[in-house]
């Protein structure tokens, strides 16, 4: 019970937090910075039978699902900043209560996941990411929705398998027992499929997780003595993780095209014919190969917004820079005729910029999460290392696309996750004294503190709250942030 109080004392402080004045800022009423493609194509969404307008020359080139989650609160409080910014707020909030459930469930401390819970908060990407009605907040929560949902997974298995020992049926084959049906898994590939549907970059959690769920089941049969348990995890497993984890993502990626293919109009829907051939080489119905060919348009949009071909924006970064938040990015500012701030010239900005407490620290804490992982054989930083890594090496496989800080937003709940893992072990270290257990409790009250803090001066740039023109220069660290 007392896990769950303070898991609602958190989700409580986040709401605060994210939903304070979230209206604001707007560019004059009007969407800020990406918002301006997203907003008004959920806009177009509620009312145009659930399909963005045909653009004619222009060209939709993310999938429906985020368009979709943020009409929900377009269709509540209409096309203004706290309509378009509803839903990603709800989720915002309900993401802190995941990773403070997720926390405390890998260490089994309701401390620890009422800190990372407090981290969370305090941490200004995954802040702004929920303010702001940009795609990446719904990715990041349905990324982290999955990794809850395979780590319940990873628990059900295990308690299955001492079962399975108890009632002598280990053994029975070299391959182990049959672990059933697993809904968590099956949980999991829906999210994942809902986070494909979101944006692309999707794709590479459904690899990186698939991955992670089937070592997992190595590892229980190794741990449970399975005489075979790589064999066992090949027979047993193999097919359905593929089936949970492949597979189920696919069709919810396809069925959030569900109003596409209902329309008439919609983009690219009837290319059969037209564009493309009536021959194909598989047996594909007319409206799937017409979805392949609107994708495919799509993703030679993407391929092709590189550097080299002359694409540069000023606020773009490369993804070598997004551990310590080095080059984050300007949603908004306003330094013409701006009242409020007590003094004659004025500024009004919102910047996505992680707090430095804990993206400063991004290198040492990854470093000290690898030993842990290959040294020590914990398998608690070994999976918040690949959440952390499925949402940041992907991208260095294409350097000379245009990038943005905020492709960083899925990485943010991981380094969280991290740092408290860390601080468990500050906190918790076996055989220690009563003196050692008190000096790791004021080391990580002063952290916590030290991130609090930090959030707190940071605050006025990740809301656009209006600030003196000098104190807008003391909120700028480093001369990359300009």
């Amino acid at each position: 019970m007392r896990g769950w109080i303070v898991t609602a004392v958190i989700t409580l402080l986040a709401a605060v937090t994210r939903f304070l004045n979230l209206g604001s800022p707007t560019d004059a009423g009007t969407p800020i910075f990406d918002e301006k493609h997203y907003a008004p194509q959920a806009w177009q969404v509620l009312h145009n039978h659930g399909v963005e307008d045909n653009p004619g020359f222009g060209l939709v080139v993310h999938p429906p699902v985020g368009k979709q989650m943020i009409a929900i609160g377009e269709a509540l409080f209409g096309y203004t900043g706290f309509g378009w910014r509803f839903s990603g707020a709800v989720l915002g909030v309900i993401l802190v209560a995941l990773v403070t459930r997720i926390v405390r469930r890998i260490t089994r401390s309701t401390l620890v996941g009422g800190i990372a819970g407090v981290l969370l908060i305090c941490d200004g990407v995954s802040f702004v990411a929920a303010r702001t009605a940009l795609l990446d907040g719904f990715l990041t929560f349905f990324v982290v929705a999955a990794f809850g949902a395979l780590i319940v997974d990873r628990d059900q298995v295990r308690q299955r398998m001492h079962v399975a020992l108890s009632e002598n049926r280990v053994a029975e084959t070299v391959w182990g027992p049959r672990l059933g049906v697993r809904w968590w898994r099956f949980g999991a590939g829906v999210l994942l499929g809902l986070a494909f549907a979101t944006k692309w970059s999707g794709l590479y959690f459904i690899a990186f997780f698939g991955a992670m769920s089937l070592a997992f089941d190595v590892a229980a049969r190794r741990q449970y003595q399975v005489p075979r348990p790589w064999l066992g995890t090949l027979r047993r497993d193999l097919l359905p993780t593929g089936y949970a984890l492949a597979l189920i993502p696919f069709a919810v990626y396809l069925a959030s095209y569900a109003g596409w293919f209902a329309s008439e109009t919609a983009i690219d829907r009837h290319q059969v014919g037209q564009t493309i051939g009536p021959d194909s080489v598989l047996p594909l119905p007319d409206a799937v190969r017409s979805l392949w060919y609107y994708t495919a348009k799509a993703f030679h949009f993407h391929a092709t917004l590189t550097n080299s071909a002359g694409n540069h924006h000023p606020w773009e970064s490369k993804p070598w820079s997004w551990p310590m938040s080095l080059r984050p990015v300007l949603y908004a500012i306003d330094q013409q005729n701006v009242s409020g701030c007590g003094g004659q010239s004025c500024v009004k900005a919102e910047m996505l910029v992680g707090t430095p407490a804990m993206w400063w620290l991004a290198v040492p804490v990854l470093l000290y999460a690898a030993w842990r992982m290959f040294v020590r054989r914990d398998w608690r930083y070994a999976v918040v290392l690949v959440g952390y890594c499925a949402g940041w090496l992907p991208w260095f496989a294409d350097i000379d696309r245009q990038m943005y800080f905020f492709y960083a937003a899925t990485m943010a709940p991981f380094l969280v996750m991290a740092i408290a893992l860390i601080l468990g072990d500050v906190l918790y270290q076996p055989g220690q004294g009563r003196e050692r257990r008190t000096l790791g409790l004021i080391v990580v009250s002063c952290y916590v503190a030290l991130v609090v803090t930090n959030f707190a001066w940071l605050f006025p740039i990740l809301t656009g709250l209006p600030i003196s023109q000098q104190t807008w220069n003391m909120e700028i660290w480093l001369p990359s942030w300009r």
